[in-house]
């Protein structure tokens, strides 16, 4: 079993769609092991952000991701991690396929619904940023 994280982004929660994509993720059978809604701050945005943290783009991110509150769900299965991103689709909404969360319901490479870890050791530091032990549900 894995475990991954993932954000809702704030374009996600201002149109109403979280419900949408938690059932996507529930529906191939992922458990939510933890949840809860957080207001980026700058601290945790340039610690989560660190490898584009230096790129001009980031202000824009930085501003996006701390416009409202994001909803912080851990989900655990088998093969989670890669599922997830699956089911996500490619960054840019624009490219992403029909069928896939940001084809159907992302505006572009920014707005898209949905942040993921991208592997084990960033879902593991990833989880720790964001959750702590006591705050994750024991259940597997």
């Amino acid at each position: 079993m894995q475990r991954t994280l993932i954000l809702l982004k704030p374009d996600c929660l201002e149109n109403k769609i979280a419900g949408q994509v938690i059932s996507r993720f529930e529906k191939q059978g992922y458990s939510i092991m933890a949840s809860k809604m957080i207001q980026l701050d700058d601290e945790l945005l340039q610690e989560h952000y660190a490898h584009v943290a230096h790129l001009p783009f980031f202000p824009d991110i930085a501003a996006f991701m701390s416009s409202r509150p994001v909803m912080a769900l851990i989900l655990e299965g088998e093969n989670v991690i890669q599922g997830v991103r699956d089911l996500l689709g490619p960054t840019d909404s624009t490219v992403a396929p029909s069928g896939t969360i940001r084809g159907d319901l992302g505006t572009d490479r920014m707005r898209n619904v949905a942040h993921a870890s991208d592997g084990p050791d960033t879902a593991s530091a990833e989880i720790e940023r964001f959750f702590k032990v006591d705050q994750i549900c024991a259940l597997s």
